[in-house]
């Protein structure tokens, strides 16, 4: 199974559309974030800025249900196959988090809002 020990406790988790093959997110798992991910089927990640659990979805009503878990060669990255309910995965209202493409040094954003932060994140 996964490896924390090698990483310090928390494992690189890539999150990507299980129909689309996007990549939505990354973002990080302690132990207890994969535990609870494989016994709710829906992603549970550690938040390093605030030092807890972040259920995915659990301000926004963004969840992700997991459909497939990978687990790479060296068991210290997972990636979970979603479906990414209400349509964006991204804070900042896109779709993805990678709505940045970097063009002769020069970021484009390439993404639509699906949603206003301002108006979902009440904090």
């Amino acid at each position: 199974m996964l490896d924390f020990s090698k990483t310090g406790g928390l494992i690189p988790a890539i999150a990507q559309d299980a129909k689309t093959g996007e990549v939505l997110m990354l973002a990080y798992m302690n132990e207890e974030a994969f535990n609870e991910t494989q016994k709710t089927g829906k992603a549970v990640y550690f938040s390093r800025s605030r030092n807890k659990l972040w259920r995915k979805g659990e301000e926004s009503g963004h969840f992700q249900i997991v459909k497939e878990l990978f687990i790479d060669c060296d068991a210290d990255t997972v990636l979970l196959k979603v479906e990414q309910i209400g349509g964006a995965a991204c804070h900042e209202g896109f779709s993805s988090c990678f709505f940045r493409k970097l063009n002769d040094a020069k970021t484009e954003i390439i993404g639509n809002r699906i949603f206003d932060p301002s108006k979902v994140y009440k904090k």
